[in-house]
């Protein structure tokens, strides 16, 4: 066996407590090298009491590297535990102490579980498991109210440039909250709604104000209470690393320089504080944008006040979530204190940081709940939009994104297809609407938190910033409606089966030289299949199964087994949901 390879560590993603009773342990080993792993615990007061091996199970594997996992429920809340691996004649023993051929006397030496504090536990929302989310920009959504439109509006429907605004506000989301509540929507994650000189508004003016063009605070209250009455949560954007130049604070800086009460409220390098001509500022900024000046967070002034606002909307609007802009530019202190505050305000609120990266020292339980998942993203589309992708190498790179974090987090990691950041999901896919279906079975059929952005669900294209920001189309002449019955009957299924929620995620099958996978969602007395033929030949994808009682999960059709194994026949970029009762 290569023991180069094993890996395992007490802490983190590795051993974790997964509920007030159960704790996850998991193995790394060199792929395909180690035939059976077993975890060998036991209590370090009472081992030959309280001793018991733990088969572990291979869940999941990378291009290098086996997962194997436990679950390991200890009699009082405590454990010490090693590792048996074995790969055919050859045994060897895995403590926190070091790699051995026999046995070490326990439990000096092992890895340690001190004890099981509940308090310790990692746990976002129950609600955001269930939930489907809907990303929305208030102003290219809909216009509800003429009597706020900004001057110089562009004509709606019109291409959107990086200055266009187009006069969607929040009575616009309101007057269409049916379209939200026939698709299948729980919850709905507003780009920011603050005063802000821009359309996007991710340059925040007075974050205690809702931006006029926009509405006001009773339009934001009545949009949640709406909202709520639907069923629908609602999450609003914090844009808490930056503000805009015209942020009174920021201005006061400009006039009074090194003498102003809030010099130290931002990253001051040099004064006069200024934008040289070569571009460069004299202040760190968001990126290299001169009218965007980074806050400084860990000034005590600076923390009370944006803890405040975060609280403040909780308390006013009764809003459910918080997404955090440039999440990771901003110092964990205060992410820390931040989480304290919201929960504090309402102890299921979901907080979702904006990282684009590995996010594990953001979600250890003391700062988010969850992260968009653009490397989902960037994996997902990056297989079913391409020609010849290894089907081998997808499912590599998704089990490597699955073992980043626990299996908590993954239940409700904001996992998303495109975003305001991106290109359109059906852009990206080269505008074949097989291939869009496939990634969006994907997204609602895979383990986390799916969101749609709006529009996608009607066939909305567009690329990159500014494209991808287009009005949203009412016309139903304008909207291709097959596409969003589609979108609803995938959601339904989502929403139907808890087992799409919450159940275990595997891979059954995928071939390493085409774009052919099976996969599994497994628990809650259910279990589901789901075949995909990522090429455009038709084919026939065979799985051991060991009974005949699998059905099409989306017309009830019984689908038979011969010989021990199914067979299921796939159009050009087709794919199959199968189910059946546990």
């Amino acid at each position: 066996m290569f023991q180069e390879c094993f890996h395992h560590s007490s802490r983190s993603n590795w051993a974790y407590a997964y509920d007030k009773d159960t704790i996850h342990l998991r193995v790394q080993t060199k792929r395909d090298d180690v035939e059976e792993v077993t975890a060998i615990t036991g209590d370090k007061y009472d081992w030959d009491s309280c001793h018991e091996d733990i088969p572990m199970e291979k869940v999941a594997a990378d291009h290098y590297f086996d997962y194997w996992e436990a679950a390991v429920r200890p009699r009082y809340k405590r454990f010490s535990y090693g590792f048996r691996l074995r790969s055919g004649d050859e045994t060897v023993y895995m403590t926190e102490s070091g790699i051995y051929g026999e046995q070490p006397h326990p439990a000096g030496g092992y890895y340690e579980f001190p004890y099981l504090h509940e308090i310790d536990i990692f746990a976002a929302p129950e609600w955001a498991k269930e939930a489907v989310f809907y990303q929305i920009m208030p102003d290219r959504f809909a216009n509800g109210n003429a009597d706020i439109n900004p001057d110089g509006m562009a004509e709606w429907g019109s291409p959107p440039t990086y200055e266009s605004c187009f006069g969607g506000d929040l009575q616009g989301i309101m007057d269409k909250l049916d379209h939200l509540t026939d698709l299948g929507i729980t919850a709905i994650y507003l780009t920011p709604v603050f005063v802000s000189p821009s359309n996007h508004k991710y340059d925040t003016v007075d974050y205690r104000k809702i931006d006029p063009h926009f509405g006001d605070t009773e339009t934001m209250g009545r949009l949640v209470q709406e909202c709520h009455d639907r069923g629908i949560r609602v999450v609003l954007d914090a844009v808490f690393n930056h503000t805009s130049e015209q942020f009174p604070p920021f201005q006061d800086v400009l006039k009074n320089g090194e003498q102003s009460r809030y010099a130290d409220w931002f990253h001051i390098r040099s004064f006069p504080v200024e934008v040289r001509e070569d571009g460069g500022a004299t202040y760190d900024t968001f990126g290299f944008f001169g009218h965007m000046p980074k806050l400084n967070t860990s000034n005590p002034e600076v923390k009370q006040y944006l803890l405040e606002v975060a609280e403040q909307w909780i308390k006013e609007t009764d809003i459910d979530g918080w997404r955090l802009d440039v999440a990771n530019e901003v110092d964990h202190h205060f992410w820390r204190d931040f989480r304290k505050t919201v929960k504090g305000a309402k102890p299921d609120i979901y907080i979702i940081g904006e990282v684009w990266s590995d996010s594990r020292m953001w979600l250890l339980g003391d700062q988010f709940d969850s992260v968009m998942n653009y490397p989902f993203a960037d994996k997902v589309m990056g297989f079913f939009a391409s020609d010849g992708a290894s089907g081998r190498a997808f499912a590599e790179q998704m089990n490597n994104l699955l073992m980043r974090y626990p299996q908590q987090t993954n239940e409700v990691i904001f996992n998303l297809l495109s975003s305001h950041d991106t290109a359109r999901v059906l852009t990206r896919v080269g505008e074949n609407k097989p291939r869009l279906k496939l990634a969006v079975v994907f997204l609602l059929t895979y383990i986390g938190t799916p969101c749609i952005f709006y529009g996608d669900e009607i066939g909305l294209k567009g690329g990159d910033d500014p494209d991808c920001r287009a009005c949203m189309v009412w016309e139903e002449e304008g909207q291709d409606r097959e596409l969003y019955d589609f979108y609803k009957l995938l959601i339904h299924l989502r929403k139907e089966h808890p087992v799409l929620r919450s159940g275990r995620f595997r891979f059954l099958h995928a071939a390493d030289d085409n774009g052919r996978l099976i996969y599994e969602r497994l628990g809650e007395g259910e279990h589901f299949t789901i075949w995909m033929n990522n090429t455009g030949e038709h084919t026939v994808l065979a799985h051991p199964m060991n009974t005949d009682d699998w059905h099409d999960a989306l017309t009830g059709d019984h689908v038979p087994a011969a010989d021990g194994e199914q067979h299921v026949e796939l159009e050009p970029y087709g794919y199959r949901i199968l189910w059946r009762k546990l």
